[in-house]
């Protein structure tokens, strides 16, 4: 752990583990070693580190509020005695019997009964109210079956949207109790969206994905943990305008431009494969950047690459597909035989290829980018009059209707792939 230097102080400067994030909003932190001593700050930083660890840890379990660890405690007890716990208002509403049966089996020391005991098992604890932050931190476990497959990366991505949600919900509204959200609530919290889109030039599906997310983590502690809520999470979306279209390469510009001699020997060889190899296949990005060796296969009668999941989840089960190599494409994985294990779960894939584009003049507009490929390629076989389900099984796409037989032969992929192919 190396301190920095900061005036006239070190720090320590640390990323926020993942794990803390519900609890800790910053994604980096500094933490003051309180000397002007690099000896002395070196010294200090890993016990510096380790409490700022503990305090976290405590937080994320909730022991800065004991009311959980007692309401937690008392359900354990009642359950040890073979009774579910319930709140006294529902106890008292049992059965005399079953009353009397819960009464004796609270147990004495020395002839006294054991007050938290005979609390627990008669429902004398309060269960602490679900607020915003605290439904956000039950959420991941209720949602652990979404994160299933998911790469490093992909959980980060999933998690982030749903993290900023319901930290701009608090912000404006409040840590209220789930059960105490009103409808006022939500429009304040739809409103302030409307006027930020207005001051910083956004558009209504930023507010809308927040509301997705913030309905997401809500609806789903509601249902999971069965609090019988009636969440005001209708009718709240903005208006979107028309949805921006990523414009595909002409032909003409992808054989000028983009493979024009020595165009891209700026480009680190495996993010130039990995374009190249978008050509003549359509595949998405981070598809090709999660390929290895075993799902390139060159050394076969019909060259092809397999998508598949592979440390990572595929966005659709109709994602996982066979797509022969051709032309530029083929080369491409000649030259990258082993896969991108630079890129394999990296998220500057994009933004690298991406500017590399836009700083040496290769992009047709501004609105083209890296993705235009794909749709360049699905332009093409449109073109050439390819049967649907054909573009439909090369693209990863459903059907709007019912899949029959196994479709096109490898074979019969790999003639087509031919016709277009640069």
């Amino acid at each position: 752990m190396k301190p920095t230097l900061r005036g006239k102080t070190y720090h320590l400067r640390k990323r926020v583990p993942l794990r803390f994030a519900a609890i800790e909003p910053r994604e980096t932190v500094w933490i003051s070693l309180h000397t002007d001593s690099e000896k002395a700050a070196t010294a200090k930083a890993p016990a510096a580190w380790s409490e700022m660890l503990e305090a976290w840890e405590a937080m994320l379990a909730g022991q800065t509020d004991q009311a959980d660890a007692y309401f937690d405690a008392a359900k354990q007890l009642a359950q040890a005695r073979g009774f579910r716990y319930l709140p006294a208002e529902r106890v008292a509403k049992l059965p005399v019997e079953d009353i009397l049966d819960r009464v004796e089996s609270i147990r004495g020391v020395e002839g006294k009964a054991s007050s938290f005991e005979a609390t627990a098992v008669l429902g004398g604890v309060t269960e602490p109210a679900i607020t915003v932050t605290r439904a956000l931190v039950a959420y991941w476990g209720l949602a652990k079956d979404k994160t299933f497959g998911k790469s490093e990366d992909q959980l980060r991505r999933w998690r982030n949207p749903r993290l900023k949600a319901v930290k701009n919900f608090v912000d404006v509204v409040g840590d209220k109790a789930l059960a105490e959200i009103t409808g006022e609530d939500m429009l304040d919290f739809r409103q302030w969206w409307v006027e930020k889109i207005e001051a910083e030039d956004l558009t209504p599906n930023s507010a809308n994905k927040d509301l997705v997310h913030l309905g997401d983590v809500l609806k789903t502690v509601n249902r999971m943990r069965r609090l019988g809520l009636s969440l005001p999470l209708s009718d709240l979306s903005l208006k979107e305008g028309e949805k921006g279209q990523r414009p595909p390469f002409s032909n003409d510009w992808i054989k000028t431009k983009l493979l024009a001699p020595r165009a891209l020997d700026g480009l680190n060889l495996e993010a130039r494969c990995i374009l190249l190899g978008m050509v003549n296949t359509g595949y998405r990005p981070s598809e090709g950047a999660c390929l290895g060796p075993a799902q390139i296969r060159l050394d076969t009668e019909v060259p092809h690459i397999s998508i598949e999941p592979n440390g990572r989840q595929l966005k659709s089960a109709y994602a996982r597909r066979i797509i022969p190599l051709a032309g530029v494409s083929l080369e491409a994985f000649r030259a990258c035989p082993e896969g991108f294990p630079r890129y394999a779960d990296n998220p500057s894939l994009s933004a690298t290829v991406n500017k590399y584009l836009r700083d040496n003049g290769l992009l047709e507009s501004p609105k083209h980018s890296m993705y235009s490929l794909r749709h360049a390629f699905e332009d093409r076989m449109l073109a050439a009059g390819v049967d649907d389900r054909i573009r439909r099984d090369l693209f990863g796409h459903s059907l709007d209707r019912e899949r029959y037989g196994k479709g096109a032969s490898l074979k019969q992929l790999h003639e087509i792939t031919l016709r277009i192919a640069f």
